[in-house]
């Protein structure tokens, strides 16, 4: 596998466990999160935002480079 997709796809897998860590998840089923494919990580994230209100803390909108607009 080219190392630079590695390295996306290894980037990717940490980002979506440290997300399904702040909600608790830190097994699914018998297996460990770092112990899933990125597939199964996929498919829990996407469950989990299906789930979560989205006014709670994590679901939450929060904006990014956002500049003031003048008139």
């Amino acid at each position: 596998m080219d190392e630079n997709l590695q390295e996306a796809v290894n980037k990717r897998r940490n980002e979506l466990i440290n997300k399904l860590i702040v909600h608790n998840i830190f097994k699914k089923g018998n297996k460990q999160l770092f112990e899933l494919t990125l597939r199964e990580l996929e498919e829990e994230h996407h469950y989990i935002q299906k789930e979560c209100h989205p006014h709670s803390d994590v679901g939450s909108i929060h904006w990014k480079n956002c500049t003031k607009l003048t008139s």
